[in-house]
């Protein structure tokens, strides 16, 4: 055996030997073994290459390896590795200071956490203290993490085996046009029906026991759901009158992945908490967070604030965060991100839905997108049905597999592709992940009728 063939097959039998993986049956798992990475591209041990069109789970912002940010944590390791959350230290105070300069509004403190859950743990957990209720309301179609309360926070069927039921949360049903929950006939009459309902909720909960309506901004692993114009100003409108605190989730939308540093901007509301993680350091040191409003951080003022992180604010994560804010404010990656969604991707794959009768429908910003496949686009039957597995996931399963034997690497979620490159992606390679998912899609074109 040559090195390369040596080096797979000790990293493939020490995975199956010890590494338990996240939401799988670890026996029928074979999970490809990655040599390496630069840009938009990783590659295996056999010389493979794959255009990534998914930015790992949605957080390699500016791609692998950008060189200034792997420098700006080896010099950070160099100079000071760690020190203890409680003590103020130059990167950490800055890290603070470039996300409060680029959050909408008044969120001018930050908390920080490890990653996206623990910080929709600690939102949660300051809108209850802040208002002294208990109930929280969330959208079924959403994903807020898997710790305990983000778990049964998400609306999609990973809560399934995980939920308590005694957590505290009501899901609602948030606005979707394309398969509409309240019969709606377009956009505008979605979204009056949808606040209509969420309204109806409150009250039927009793508005005095609700402490935060919880959302993300744009709908990530749901499918790339941006909300329709009027609905997140409605929900804030709501909220203020009943007292309630906004939360929003933007762990897989903020730092350019819409085409703004936040995708609030695009509907020009602030919440009153806003969860934060995966892009801030394009994934390349685990740091998430949230950015508080002054009012609820006046609650904690002289009073204790019950929780903390042995590792929050880890002075690495934040010589990344640091790095990966000034790239792309200097790169100008957030323009880039829009201009690729207007420009390149937006058009792309619409033209791509007008050529295969298995895209019922595109849908999207910046560079995040969903192809939305489906067995009869005059039915918008799904291509395999919700929470499909084994046999009745064949479609996509097939699907997936195209896509990869043509170089390309997707992010499948039940009967969607998720469109999510890098933000700082090159045209060329864009165009090239079109032609690979133009010709892919002719497998999922012979599951339709």
């Amino acid at each position: 055996m040559n090195a390369e063939a040596d080096a797979l097959a000790a990293v493939k039998d020490a995975d199956r030997k010890h590494v338990f993986h996240s939401w799988s049956a670890q026996e029928l798992i074979d999970p490809l073994a990655v040599a390496g990475a630069e840009g938009s591209y990783f590659w295996d041990y056999q010389g493979n290459r794959y255009l990534d069109f998914s930015s790992a789970l949605v957080y390699t912002n500016i791609g692998y390896q950008h060189p200034r940010v792997t420098a700006a944590v080896q010099e950070q390791a160099a100079r000071l590795t760690t020190v203890a959350p409680g003590f103020a230290v130059d990167v950490r105070s800055e890290a603070a200071r470039l996300i409060a300069e680029r959050t909408p509004g008044d969120l001018d403190k930050i908390f920080f956490t490890n990653a996206g859950a623990e910080a929709v743990e600690n939102a949660v957990r300051m809108a209850r203290l802040h208002t002294g209720r208990p109930k929280v309301l969330s959208a079924y179609r959403s994903y807020h993490g898997a710790t305990s309360t983000a778990i049964n926070l998400t609306g999609d069927a990973r809560r399934f085996g995980n939920d308590s039921a005694t957590a505290g949360v009501v899901h609602f049903w948030g606005p979707f046009a394309y398969r509409s929950p309240f019969y709606a006939a377009n956009e505008a009459e979605e979204c009056e029906r949808a606040l209509r309902h969420l309204e109806d909720t409150i009250v039927f909960e009793g508005p005095q026991s609700v402490a935060a309506v919880i959302l993300e901004t744009v709908g990530g692993a749901p499918g790339v759901l941006v909300h329709p114009d009027g609905y997140l100003p409605g929900v804030r409108e709501i909220c203020d009158r009943h007292g309630i605190v906004l939360i929003f989730d933007e762990v897989m939308v903020g730092f350019g992945r819409t085409g703004r540093w936040f995708a609030a901007e695009h509907w020009d509301v602030t919440p009153d908490l806003l969860c934060f993680a995966k892009g801030v350091t394009s994934g390349y040191v685990p740091l998430g967070g949230v950015a508080i409003s002054a009012a609820i951080a006046a609650t904690f003022a002289r009073r204790p604030y019950p929780g903390g992180l042995t590792y929050s604010g880890h002075v690495l994560a934040c010589a990344a965060a640091v790095a990966t804010i000034n790239v792309m404010e200097e790169e100008g990656v957030v323009e880039q991100s829009a201009r690729t969604g207007t420009e390149l991707l937006g058009p792309g794959l619409r033209a791509l839905a007008e050529r295969h009768p298995s895209v019922g429908e595109v849908r999207g910003l910046g560079t995040f997108w969903a192809l939305e496949l489906v067995r009869d686009r005059r039915t918008r039957e799904p291509l395999v049905p919700y929470n499909a597995s084994g046999a009745d996931n064949a479609p996509m399963a097939e699907f997936g597999a195209a896509c990869r034997k043509g170089g390309l690497w997707p992010l499948l979620a039940g009967n969607r592709i998720h469109v999510a490159p890098p933000c700082n992606i090159a045209a060329q390679d864009v165009a090239k992940g079109l032609a690979i998912l133009d010709e892919a899609l002719t497998v999922a074109d012979a599951h339709t009728v």
